[in-house]
């Protein structure tokens, strides 16, 4: 796979990992570990992984407990999403993570596992598999 993605960098950085894809809006206060990089009460766990998801939703808290992630090493290397609501890129902000915002529906244009690389050249990013 070698495809040109119509990515918006919010939080520009370095995006390279394995991609974890979730089909689903995710409250980083209340369903996310700090300590673990996991979703409770699943063996879902993002730390080191592109966290691929369709947004966030939730708490005023959300962005703190993504710094949590951020300072516990738990984090995920970058996030890609197709809503980024105010407080997720605060979060990410804060720690540090790149966040990119998708014009489509990349969670149908990505596979689980796959290792990418992002490079971004003005408002469009390029999406390389390794």
């Amino acid at each position: 796979m070698d495809t040109e993605l119509a990515l918006k960098p919010l939080v520009p950085g370095e995006c390279r990992g394995r991609v974890l894809i979730l089909d689903q809006y995710l409250s980083f206060f209340g369903e996310v570990d700090p300590e673990t990089g996991c979703i409770r009460g699943s063996n879902i766990c993002f730390p080191g992984r592109v966290l691929v998801f369709r947004g966030s939703r939730g708490s005023t808290v959300g962005p703190y407990i993504i710094y949590a992630l951020k300072k516990n090493d738990k984090a995920p290397v970058c996030m890609i999403v197709e809503e980024a609501e105010p407080l997720l890129v605060a979060g990410c902000v804060l720690a540090g993570i790149p966040l990119y915002i998708s014009t489509t529906r990349i969670i149908d244009k990505l596979e689980n596992d796959t290792y990418i690389v992002v490079n971004c050249n003005g408002g469009l990013c390029r999406v390389e598999a390794k």
